[in-house]
């Protein structure tokens, strides 16, 4: 019998892991590119062996690297009930994003998954609790490893679950701007799985004072899309 609950219990941490990162939750996802419309534009990405080195430096040097490592901590801020923790980690991570594009994709998703997940979950405590520390936005990395830590769903799982949906979300914007074919985008994503993997189990036992950048050709490709003439994307 207490098998079975175990399995009840991982099985709905896995329905709501499945939900929050599917591309139908509404956080707006599809409307950002992270650069690569300014990238494909400039010639930088043409074909799916250059997006994959692309997209595997943003994992491991850029904001791959440092959602994952802000994500963990707000997970385990929240478990400890820090909320002073946890409001350190939310002003930190609002004053990360490298450009003005970055910040916006990362804070909007970030307001529009507080926006859902207060109105469908009665879990997202910890949440509603933050506002009394933080007035200002909350990224989408943090948001989410809150309300995972709420809904105790592990966090090795919420990592990795939260970088696949941004490297899929990556890929899907290169698929409809190189453009490159369905499967070529599946092919790219299956190749960057041990880059998730990788930075999953370097992401669990991090903490923030491992925050850094270095990828400043992407950095750059965001900065000028803000001034690119014909756009699809909003960063």
């Amino acid at each position: 019998m207490s098998i079975a609950i175990r399995m009840t219990m991982n099985n709905n941490a896995l329905f709501h892991l499945l939900s929050w990162m599917s591309p139908s939750f509404p956080v707006g996802a599809y409307t950002y590119s992270h650069g690569i419309e300014y990238a494909v534009e400039a010639g930088l990405i043409t074909r799916r062996d250059d997006l994959v080195p692309w997209i595997a430096d943003i994992l491991e040097f850029g904001g791959g690297r440092s959602d994952a490592i802000l994500l963990a901590a707000a997970y385990r801020a929240t478990k400890k009930m820090d909320m002073a923790a946890l409001k350190d980690i939310a002003e930190i991570g609002h004053a990360n994003a490298p450009t003005k594009e970055i910040a916006l994709e990362t804070t909007q998703q970030g307001r529009a998954f507080i926006s859902v997940m207060m109105d469908i979950s009665e879990e997202a405590r910890s949440l509603e609790k933050l506002k009394a520390y933080w007035s200002g936005p909350v990224i989408h990395p943090v948001a989410v490893g809150i309300a995972a830590a709420d809904h105790d769903i592990p966090l090795s799982q919420t990592i990795a679950a939260y970088l696949h949906g941004f490297v899929s979300n990556l890929v899907s914007a290169a698929v409809r701007l190189v453009p490159l074919g369905q499967t070529d985008g599946q092919r790219a994503i299956a190749a960057l799985a041990g880059e998730v993997a990788r930075l999953t189990n370097e992401a669990e036992n991090s903490t923030v004072e491992g925050l850094g950048s270095a990828t400043l050709m992407v950095d750059w490709c965001s900065a000028l899309h803000e001034t690119q003439y014909t756009r699809l994307f909003r960063s």
